[in-house]
């Protein structure tokens, strides 16, 4: 699988990435199988990926603990990301509480370091950036952490932390359908700050695996019930119908390519500028072995100018027709 450094001074990383939100097993419907995931995160790491992207809040720590079983006796090699999240839902953001959390983290991940710690998403309660930020800072100079980067910030707020130090890596939600941070993504590659995307499969949609007839469990939030922008974005009536007209023009394509849509979509995602790396998570290790794949695919300009047609059917457009 290609790889790519991760910002200025970050490690070689594979271009695709396993997101382990989904074995935590909240807002994704039940884990019906816990060794199932295992299995999972254990056929991404068998099929070239790197590195594991997971944080504290997926599912109450759950998901640090299955990723901690999956690479039992593995360590080395394996590259770890988690997160902290402000209060009420994570930790806080408060120094103490960063340094709280990411000991948790580490017992959870059963680790003595973790390579790369980031700040799930920007504090409400008051707490200043810079006081956060300078508590990430702390954890890199005592040795618990390797890299730091920070997930759903703007680039006002990245700027923010860099008076400090250099932010290592953003986590953007990042799709062909899902443009909106596209700008802020170029920004960063300019000024080298890794990108490691998540949703780069439209949460199931761009594996060509959904239509009109699908139905999701109670505790999915693609159901609608859970106030999540992403489902309003992207699920919701009449931006569905665009969603999956991507996914149909992308067929073609996929098929000439000798790829999956998912595969396509994934590649997609790692090939635009100031992309790094493309995270991908699922329970099922066919599905992971699938993602995996597109690791090894090459896009040429043509192909990526076709895509970038077909994008303009997409529910990110709807606004402005």
């Amino acid at each position: 699988m290609q790889t790519r450094r991760l910002g200025n001074d970050g490690p070689e990383i594979t271009v695709v990435g396993f997101g382990a939100w989904e074995a935590g097993g909240d807002m994704w419907g039940p884990n019906r199988s816990e060794d199932r995931v295992i299995e999972a995160i254990r056929a991404g790491l068998d099929a070239g990926m790197n590195w594991i992207d997971t944080a504290e809040v997926y599912g109450s720590g759950t998901s640090e603990e299955l990723v901690a079983r999956a690479i039992q006796g593995r360590r080395d090699g394996i590259l770890l990301a988690t997160k902290v999240a402000p209060e009420p839902t994570g930790t806080g953001f408060r120094p103490e509480q960063v340094r709280e959390a990411c000991r948790k983290s580490l017992k959870r991940l059963s680790t003595d370091w973790i390579d790369l710690y980031q700040l799930h998403w920007l504090d409400s309660t008051g707490v200043p950036l810079e006081d956060t930020w300078g508590a990430m800072v702390g954890l890199v100079e005592e040795g618990l952490v390797r890299h730091i980067g920070v997930s759903n910030f703007e680039r006002e707020h990245i700027e923010q932390c860099m008076k400090v130090r250099h932010v290592d890596s953003l986590q953007p939600q990042f799709s062909m359908l899902h443009l909106d941070h596209r700008e802020l993504i170029e920004w960063c590659g300019e000024n080298g700050v890794g990108v490691v995307a998540y949703g780069p499969l439209a949460f199931g949609l761009l594996t060509g695996a959904i239509d009109h007839a699908t139905t999701f469990e109670r505790g999915d939030w693609r159901r609608g019930d859970m106030d999540m922008d992403a489902h309003d974005e992207m699920f919701a009536p009449g931006k569905l119908e665009r969603s999956l007209a991507v996914v149909d023009a992308m067929r073609p394509i996929a098929e000439r390519l000798g790829c999956g849509v998912s595969e396509l979509a994934l590649a997609w995602a790692f090939h635009q500028p100031g992309v790094t790396s493309a995270i991908a998570g699922s329970r099922n290790p066919e599905h992971v072995r699938e993602n995996a794949r597109a690791g090894n695919i090459s896009l040429d300009k043509e192909t990526l100018d076709e895509l970038e047609g077909i994008i303009r059917l997409g529910p990110s457009f709807a606004e402005q027709e």
